[in-house]
């Protein structure tokens, strides 16, 4: 079964990136940052790339937590009150 990614996907290119991938790679961008070594132009290519990656897991996230207050028959306000209290 194939996933579809969130209506407003982020990727720039247009493609979808299932929500695996994007964490998978958001990883390697963490820990390619964390050990250092690189030059400040690829820090700071790594660093966007982090926050794309970060967007595309948050609204795989929203999108997952949305479907399960449908199921569950909750409906948008308590999901409203849900953000509120965040």
């Amino acid at each position: 079964m194939a996933k579809t990614p969130p209506a407003d996907d982020p990727n720039p290119d247009g493609t979808a990136i299932p929500y695996e991938q994007a964490r998978d790679e958001l990883i390697a961008v963490v820990q390619k940052l964390e050990t250092g070594g690189t030059s400040l132009e690829e820090a700071l290519a790594l660093w966007e790339r982090g926050e794309q990656l970060a967007g595309i897991c948050q609204q795989w996230l929203d999108g997952a937590r949305e479907r399960l207050a449908k199921a569950s028959g909750q409906g948008d306000t308590d999901q409203e009150a849900d953000s509120e209290e965040m």
